[in-house]
C-alpha cells in the first residue's frame, strides 16, 4: 500500500485548531468514511477565502491523486463539457496534467 496522507485527520485537526467557526460547513465532508482528493479540494475551498490568496492552506505541489480521483475529475470534465483549460482552472491544476492523465488513462 502506498503512503497516502491521512487527509481526514489533517483537516479535522486543522478545523478544530484554526477554524472552529467553519466546522459545521465541513461536517458532511469530514463525516465520510473514505476521504478522496476531491473532498480535500472541497474542504480546502471552504476554509480558504477567495480574497485571501496568501493564506492558502493546501500547497499545490504536494497534491496526490489516486486513480479513482483522476477518473472522477475526467468524468466531471465530460459531464460538464469542459475543455482541458476550463477543467484545470476549476480544480486548480495544470492543463498539462489533465492532458497527461487523458493520454495515460483514456
Amino acid at each position: 500500500m502506498k503512503n497516502i496522507p491521512d487527509y481526514k485527520r489533517i483537516y479535522t485537526d486543522l478545523i478544530n485548531e484554526r477554524y472552529p467557526d467553519k466546522k459545521e460547513a465541513c461536517k458532511t465532508i469530514l463525516s465520510k468514511k473514505t476521504f478522496s482528493i476531491l473532498d480535500v479540494i472541497a474542504c480546502s475551498s471552504i476554509l480558504t477565502n477567495k480574497e485571501d490568496e496568501s493564506s492558502l492552506i493546501f500547497n499545490q505541489k504536494h497534491r496526490f491523486f489516486d486513480q479513482q480521483s483522476i477518473f472522477e475529475i475526467l468524468s466531471y470534465q465530460k459531464k460538464h463539457g469542459y475543455n482541458n483549460a476550463q477543467l484545470a482552472r476549476h480544480f486548480k491544476l495544470s492543463r498539462n496534467t489533465i492532458a497527461s492523465w487523458k493520454k495515460k488513462f483514456i
